[in-house]
């Protein structure tokens, strides 16, 4: 029941934040939560080389592709981003 309350709060924390974010920051914080996410994939990494069975092995390349997707894809959203500043 505790988790629920503080996910709960962080949503709502989180997205008052968010919302307050005006948009020429936005392709710097975006940038910088992709820096973030690529500690994910360390993680996903050790839990993948550390794994004593089957399901641990899958569950961390499973993590592994995830993260791998997180990152590609902000650093796709956010190329995509800049390219509309660029002059033609």
């Amino acid at each position: 029941m505790v988790g629920l309350y503080v996910f709960v709060l962080a949503t709502l924390a989180g997205r008052e934040v968010i919302t307050k974010v005006p948009p020429t920051l936005h392709t710097p914080l975006m940038s910088g939560a992709n820096a973030v996410s690529g500690i994910a994939i360390v993680g996903a990494l050790v839990v993948a080389g550390r794994a004593d069975g089957m399901l641990q092995t899958v569950l961390g390349v499973t993590a592994i592709t995830m993260a791998m997707v997180n990152v590609v894809g902000g650093f796709l959203v956010t190329d995509r981003m800049l390219s509309m500043f660029r002059k033609r």
